[in-house]
């Protein structure tokens, strides 16, 4: 591996020539490697699936991977860590009313395609910030003004005509009203749109055997930069997501656009209604 360079989803499978049952499994369920070297003699490897229903067992991973390393002529000396990681791919959004607030996976932000998070969590996160603010706050202060929280009923402040447990009540549900208006933040329509354009793309590649994925991703690739890693950081905006399908669509063989007309067909009409539903799934409620 070259020092300088991160290894982005290897999908060769040279190293399962000699190993047709392990081969047959990677050809219906295909899994590829991420290789990061630190120096010389210390290397990060991870043999992984992109997504799978069910997923791959850990086992199996651990057989594919010792295969890879074994064909590539790479010895193990020593383990610094060994990583065992399943990531919820396309999960369910939070329940609400609710006056816990999530971000990152709590919050549903896992991208359902990719398994990838950072990006789209820390660019949540300002916006949810900003909107605890006001809820709290009152809006912004403004420069040179002093910055002070509402007055608020408490247990401890509530000593004339009210009881304390009548307090508490009172403050939690005003708590999950406001919880309501921060969850609202963290999920936007335009994320709710976007969301089911990933779970449509999650559909679509959970349909792909090594074959049509190697295909996808040649497609995938040769994209723009703007649309390949806007599309893997949660950055593009639904008409974005749309000039990217169309793109990604326009740039697949033949035999692919076949594939994905014929394997991607439900999972679309399935966004679409998603789509035009809008807030009626955002969450579960509780009625």
């Amino acid at each position: 591996f070259d020092l300088d360079k991160m290894l982005f989803m290897d999908w060769r499978d040279d190293h399962l020539r000699d190993l047709p049952e392990l081969k047959a499994r990677n050809d219906r369920t295909p899994t590829f490697l991420y290789a990061m070297p630190f120096s010389e003699t210390e290397i990060f490897l991870e043999e992984t699936s992109l997504v799978a229903r069910p997923a791959v067992p850990f086992d199996d991973l651990k057989e594919r991977m010792e295969a890879r390393l074994k064909h590539l002529g790479i010895n193990i000396k020593s383990v610094h860590e060994e990583e065992f990681c399943l990531i919820p791919m396309g999960s369910s959004l939070p329940y609400v009313p609710q006056r816990v607030l999530g971000i990152g996976g709590t919050a549903g932000m896992v991208h359902p395609s990719t398994g990838y998070m950072v990006s789209r969590m820390l660019g949540a996160a300002p916006g949810l910030a900003d909107s605890i603010i006001d809820i709290l706050g009152g809006g912004q202060p403004k420069i040179g003004s002093e910055v002070r929280m509402p007055a608020a009923s408490s247990p401890r402040q509530a000593e004339s005509s009210s009881s304390s447990s009548d307090a508490f009540v009172e403050t939690g549900n005003e708590a999950n009203d406001l919880s309501v208006e921060v969850w609202d933040a963290a999920w936007p329509e335009e994320r709710l749109a976007q969301r089911e354009f990933f779970n449509f793309g999650m559909e679509v590649l959970l349909s792909l055997d090594l074959a049509n994925t190697r295909e996808f991703f040649s497609a995938f690739f040769s994209l723009s930069d703007f649309h390949w890693q806007g599309f893997l950081s949660s950055r593009l905006s639904l008409p974005e997501l749309i000039v990217f399908g169309l793109s990604l669509f326009s740039k697949s063989s033949w035999d692919m656009r076949f594939s994905l007309v014929a394997k991607g067909l439900p999972g679309l009409v399935g966004m679409l209604a998603g789509i035009a539903r809008g807030t009626d799934k955002r969450y579960l409620k509780d009625n």
